[in-house]
């Protein structure tokens, strides 16, 4: 199974991924987590690029650096667990792409689409979760000692941090058209209910899934 956790930086995917993890492990799963980008060398190095503040990046290239770890982890890593029996976890994937650089960065959604095709082998996740959570919410979560404006002054926020709360409004409604555009796959999850409801969320989900083939929706 290929399991995916989408939602801005915040909202809780690291939790829920080492949660669900531990769930399907316990239950006799051999599972693997990941993150994107990264998880390989190459990609762990473009991840690097990706964040530092000082590069300046343009949207064209950003996508196509975002493609290419993809692409590295899909065939190094992904494609082989998967074909092993393994269950995957991946903390992001191509719906980031879409929301972020597609809605957020405003670049066409069709070449995004090929691009994503392209760049993950065709793979699509069997079930995806999305935490929501505002850009406001999200950013007091990280600097909760800090008013928002030190928050981007102090120099601690990542590059794609320092784009902005309006580019991460538009990545919150990019995520929600994705969301009523592909029901079937993606579980939409108030990322302010406590971790433990979520993750009693996500078990529903998938053991729903197990019996029907379907998510069970929120």
């Amino acid at each position: 199974m290929l399991i995916t956790f989408e939602g801005i930086d915040g909202a809780g995917k690291s939790t829920q991924v080492t949660k669900l993890k531990r769930h399907l492990q316990e239950r006799g799963r051999e599972v693997l987590a990941l993150r994107e980008p990264g998880g390989t060398p190459v990609a762990e190095e473009i991840r690097e690029l990706l964040l530092e503040s000082r590069n300046d990046i343009t949207p064209v290239g950003e996508l196509l650096l975002f493609a290419a770890s993809r692409a590295e982890l899909v065939q190094h890593v992904i494609r082989p667990a998967l074909e092993s029996g393994a269950d995957v976890i991946l903390d992001r994937f191509f719906d980031s792409t879409t929301a972020y650089q597609g809605y957020g960065r405003g670049l066409d959604l069709a070449m995004l689409a090929e691009i994503n095709r392209i760049a993950s082998c065709g793979l699509v996740p069997d079930m995806t979760f999305y935490l929501d959570l505002t850009p406001e919410d999200a950013l007091m979560r990280k600097f909760s000692e800090k008013s928002l404006p030190l928050a981007f002054e102090s120099g601690e926020l990542d590059r794609m941090e320092n784009s902005g709360l309006a580019f991460y409004q538009r990545v919150r409604e990019g995520y929600h058209r994705l969301g009523g555009e592909n029901p079937e796959r993606i579980v939409m999850i108030d990322a302010l209910l406590s971790p433990e409801e979520i993750h009693r969320k996500i078990v529903a989900s998938i053991e729903n899934f197990a019996v029907s083939g379907q998510t069970a929706g929120t």
